[in-house]
């Protein structure tokens, strides 16, 4: 299991080039002719003939992570051992030991990389008041940035909408942009990919990786690890990465290795073929519940099987797009013949086709169907021929439905998931002197968007091709579905374009809105103000259907309660009804000009239709001409002006990036560990509590603490852009803790949203306010929680804003991987129920006082004894497990965070 992955700080010199490596112990530096030339590499058979492991047993990601710690074998950071017992892994019991592992490169997106480049300067800062040098304070490895987050769909189903987003995106980012453009300028080895090119994950696929990179003339493995979940995608590609929170992003940028334990592999085998009709969206959704129910949270799995010669690439990123989803680190294809076929699609050179085929074959790191089956901790496959039309929903992406049972699964949630005893009485919905009637389980908003799907031409095309059987049959979209299309890079512009397939989409309103991830994360943009009006006044249980990876409630539109993920082509589908409350097997989706019914098997295309039309509309050239310029941006980017001086000057009137105050007044040496005592509960919640609960990314409520302040500040409502838009400020983002609409705290019963009970007056309040209430008395606070804490996106101010609110500790059930590594990353301790052991069987409402007995003796996974008072004078005795996994996190924790470890050492040397 990888129990863990976290930077790990060490004492050597952070700024030694990293290439600077001592002779290899094995001697297993070797030479390989390209077509640009010679480069060295390290052998990996050279282990084999020396006695060492068998790399054609290892299965192909080990290989990567094994190359990684041959080449970088110091004698300090990476030993001869590490490659050693990594080169032995036991499939069926890997060793519990660490391996060091160090990325070649780091991705961030815009919600995400803004923080991480606000505390990069806020470290800078505080380099100079301790009394040294702010240039210490770089990247050390290449980190991109790609601007796709912040684009909202505001103006939708107009040839305009493109246009007036962009204008829109740059007027309420200004001051975002201007910072970026500054760290562009300041910061070595970090470039931006500018707002309106695409989405991190699809220019990651199309654009930037390499596959395999060189460095001072040594060949090696690309990979990385990325400021968002969905960083796997690239796995599709053969290459190695995984998402980080932003705090150990950092880390890994200032040099940082990463340390996890020996992961267990899955091997899933895929065999057959999609049948007609089966989409690559249909596909995940299956492989997502089967890996879900095989338990693969933490491990690795890799495909492998006689139907990966049947997946194209995109199919295969798609699939690996998904592994938080399915709860893996990583979902792995190994490089083969399709890799270098898309690359040479993508317009990749062909030195560089050349090089990764010539160094993968001689590496191993080839994959051939005739090659031997590695050696798996556990198997389990799919006939991909029995995959069918499928959607997830409402609430969590591994909840598949068959398409044939949506109807009769709607209505069961209807009453068991929206507690509602039967359908609403239908709803006016008036606009422009039309009147239509809407009910619970309308489709309000229909988006294809996220690089799941918009990276995969085959459901791209195969929704424009729907579209277009659409429009000729006369049908057209329901007037109340806000419907979109937000491309992942300008290349699907461009094929759709050339095989026309844009103008069906146009006229059913699936305009394009931008190049951004848009609905997927939520920036859908308010609804019509008619439709928000009969929704809101019929209290409806409203729908959207979107080609994405997420929808957790609360995420979307804080208007729709029910989120269906589905493949493109079902999006086109469901706006031309504008319900799911139908069954598409059956019921037609409308009639045509003559009355004849007309149903979703008729507009369906054929998988040949499907290859015809990217066979003809794709080329090379549209890659190569697109991200020609990808660093320029729009002329909006271009006119951007900013500082290019070493420390950022920060502006004391500014709503989007403040200096944090996570390293202001920090002392040279950290205190001892000390126990928690006389703590408070603030927040209680139960299993499954997402990162989007702890810190939504979404809308800003006027009347919330963090609307209320932007106010005071003089923010006009229309201005108050997004949560996600505003990590670069933490008086917002604190404010914004435990601010989703959805939330439930059991604190305070019968309650949504961020509302807690402070103790021991009662009273009820923001859970901002309580927590500011317990501060002012110097009241330590801890969070009650059940199962999968933290599950969802890999959201680090999840774990600054429960650092700032002044929480000490959370106790939970389980906690998903990224989340506990912040947790821990900024401070906060994570502490774990013993086995049958919970809030509920402990009788822990919340109303408790709390004692946790710790001393600077802390060690990892030790048992931690926690006392909780009740007012009674009844005390609840128990011992948890201490969720600090390793001993370098015991340092994080003891220094208050990674980042504080980082600086301290640097400012020491």
């Amino acid at each position: 299991m990888l129990a863990y992955m976290k930077a790990r700080c060490c004492s050597r010199d952070l700024h030694k080039p990293q290439n600077m490596t001592p002779p290899n112990p094995f001697g297993a530096e070797a030479t390989l002719s390209t077509s640009a030339g010679d480069v060295k590499y390290f052998r990996l058979r050279k282990l084999a003939e020396d006695g060492i492991g068998d790399i054609d047993t290892l299965p192909f990601s080990i290989r990567v992570l094994l190359e990684a710690c041959l080449r970088n074998v110091d004698g300090f950071v990476v030993n001869a051992d590490d490659v050693t017992n990594l080169a032995n892994w036991n499939a069926a019991a890997p060793a519990q030991v660490e391996v060091p592992f160090k990325p070649g490169r780091v991705v961030l997106q815009d919600f995400t990389g803004v923080p991480a480049v606000v505390d990069l300067a806020a470290l800078r800062s505080a380099m100079v008041r301790m009394g040294g040098d702010p240039t210490k304070i770089n990247p050390l490895v290449p980190c991109d940035l790609v601007v796709d987050h912040s684009v909202q769909v505001d103006e939708f189903a107009s040839r305009f909408a493109l246009k007036h987003n962009v204008e829109t995106e740059f007027k309420r980012n200004k001051e975002r942009y201007e910072f970026l453009r500054w760290g562009q300028k300041a910061l070595e080895n970090f470039s931006v990919v500018p707002p309106a090119t695409g989405i991190v994950h699809q220019v990651n696929l199309e654009y930037l990786s390499k596959v395999v990179m060189v460095s001072d003339g040594v060949a090696y493995p690309d990979s990385l690890v990325g400021t968002d979940s969905h960083t796997t995608m690239i796995n599709g590609l053969g290459v190695v990465g995984w998402g980080v929170g932003g705090i150990e992003a950092e880390a890994v940028m200032l040099g940082q290795p990463i340390y996890m334990l020996t992961p267990e592999v899955v091997g899933f085998e895929l065999t057959g073929a999609l049948p007609e009709g089966a989409t690559a969206t249909d596909l995940v959704l299956t492989v997502t519940q089967l890996l879900r129910a095989h338990g693969v949270v933490g491990k690795f799995v890799e495909f492998y099987g006689e139907g990966m010669a049947r997946l194209g690439l995109a199919d295969r990123a798609t699939l690996a797009n998904m592994a938080p989803e399915y709860g893996a680190t990583m979902g792995f294809f190994p490089v083969d013949d399709e890799t270098l076929n898309y690359l040479q699609r993508t317009g990749r050179s062909a030195d560089l086709v050349d090089l990764v085929e010539r160094y993968t074959k001689e590496q191993g790191l080839f994959r051939t169907d005739d090659a031997p089956e590695p050696s798996f901790s556990s198997k389990l496959g799919l006939d991909m021929s029995t995959v069918v039309p499928s959607l997830a929903g409402p609430k969590r992406p591994q909840d598949r439905i068959l398409l044939s049972d949506m109807q009769p699964v709607w209505k069961k949630a209807l009453g068991e998931t929206f507690g509602k005893d039967a359908p609403a009485d239908p709803v006016p919905v008036e606009d422009n002197g039309n009147s239509s009637e809407i009910t619970d389980g309308v489709v309000v908003i229909a988006a294809i968007t996220s690089c799941t799907n918009t990276s995969n031409p085959s459901v791209m095309v195969g929704a424009g091709l729907l579209a277009r059987n659409a429009v000729a049959k006369g049908l057209q979209r329901k007037p109340w579905v806000k419907s979109s299309l937000a491309p992942g890079s300008r290349v699907v512009t461009e094929y759709l374009a050339k095989s026309g397939l844009d103008q069906p989409l146009n006229e059913l309103g699936f305009q394009t809105v931008g190049y951004g991830c848009t609905t997927c994360i939520g920036n859908s943009g308010p609804l019509p103000q008619p439709v928000a009006n009969a929704v809101t006044s019929g209290d409806l249980v409203a729908a959207s259907v979107l080609s994405g990876n997420r929808n957790f409630e609360g995420r979307i539109n804080p208007l729709v309660k029910a989120n269906y993920l589905a493949s493109p082509p079902l999006v086109v589908a469901y706006s031309l009804v504008g319900t799911i409350d139908i069954d598409l097997d059956t019921e037609p989706l409308g009639q045509d000009p003559d009355g004849k019914d007309v149903f979703l098997r008729d507009l369906w295309p054929t998988q040949k239709e499907i290859a015809d039309t990217i066979a003809s509309s794709m080329t090379p050239e549209m890659f190569t001409e697109q991200y020609a310029s990808a660093a320029d941006g729009p002329e909006e980017w271009q006119a951007i002006q900013s500082s290019d001086a070493d420390l950022y000057a920060w502006n004391a009137d500014s709503t989007y990036v403040q200096e944090p105050p996570f390293f202001i007044d920090m002392p040279v040496e950290p205190a001892p560990i000390a126990a928690i005592e006389g703590a408070r509960c603030l927040v209680s919640v139960g299993d499954s509590t997402t990162t989007d609960h702890i810190s939504p990314a979404g809308a800003i409520k006027p009347d919330s603490p963090a609307g209320l302040y932007l106010q005071e500040q003089g923010v006009d409502v229309k201005d108050f852009n997004s949560y996600g838009s505003r990590r670069g400020n933490d008086r917002v983002m604190t404010r914004g803790t435990f601010a989703n609409i959805r939330l439930k705290n059991m604190l305070a019963p019968g309650t949504e949203g961020s509302v807690s009970i402070h103790y021991p007056s009662g009273e009820q309040t923001s859970i901002y306010d309580a927590a500011m209430k317990y501060k002012a008395d110097s009241t330590p606070l801890v969070v009650l929680a059940g199962a999968e804490y933290g599950t969802g996106s890999s959201r680090d101010w999840a774990a600054k804003g429960t650092f700032l609110l002044g929480i000490k500790a959370v106790i939970a059930t389980s906690y998903e991987r990224i989340h506990r590594s912040n947790l821990v990353g900024m401070g906060v301790l994570p502490l774990q129920y013993r086995e049958g052991e919970s809030r509920e069987s402990l009788e822990l409402d919340g109303t408790e006082v709390f004692d946790i007995r710790l001393d600077d003796s802390l060690e990892p996974r030790q048992a931690v004894e926690v006392t909780a008072r009740k007012s009674n004078g009844d005390e609840v005795h128990f011992v948890t497990t201490c969720r600090i996994d390793t001993p370098v996190e015991v340092d994080y924790y003891r220094n208050g965070g990674i980042l504080h470890t980082v600086l301290r050492q640097l400012a020491k040397s």
